[in-house]
């Protein structure tokens, strides 16, 4: 089965829900279970890792072996993220300066990788033993999107064909 984005741009992380707790509203989940499987990219003319986004939902995402395209370095298996509702996340700096100037070439993504989502229309808390008593919280989490630079061209055209 095919299965990813073919053309362009990174695939909405929906393609890979695998478990859904519908609600009584159509379109709004009360829950979704999603598996990040290896698979190929080969999108072109494109920014391949995740976008820059804000969800509708929050968003928690654990990663159990191998490594996370967005962040390499800076999340381990083990490790797990909270985004909650409307707060803005992405690829680190280290990440977008390497996919920005990547050769498009087809690629396996999450070769040897297992990683989970599990979005929720409900805003989610960390409790205090996973803030405090665990002792595991990167309190430098955020700082991975300092080293960011603006890139906005007001004045930019997309090239005729």
């Amino acid at each position: 089965m095919v299965i990813n984005c073919v053309a362009f741009d990174h695939a909405d992380p929906s393609i890979f829900t695998v478990l859904t707790a519908k609600s009584t509203r159509p379109g709004v989940a009360i829950a979704d279970f999603v598996i990040f499987p290896p698979r190929w990219g080969v999108a072109d003319h494109t920014f391949r890792p995740p976008y820059y986004h804000r969800n509708c939902m929050s968003e928690f995402m654990g990663l159990i072996k191998g490594y996370y395209e967005a962040k390499e370095e800076g999340f381990q298996p083990g490790g797990a993220s909270l985004h909650s509702i409307m707060t803005p996340h992405g690829p680190d700096s280290e990440c977008f300066e390497k996919a920005s100037g990547a050769d498009l070439k087809p690629e396996r993504v999450a070769e040897g990788t297992m990683a989970f989502m599990f979005e929720s229309s409900f805003s989610m808390a960390v409790t205090k033993w996973g803030l405090d008593t665990c002792n595991r919280l990167d309190k430098n989490y955020y700082k991975c999107w300092e080293p960011l630079k603006s890139h906005f061209n007001p004045n930019w055209k997309p090239s005729s064909k």
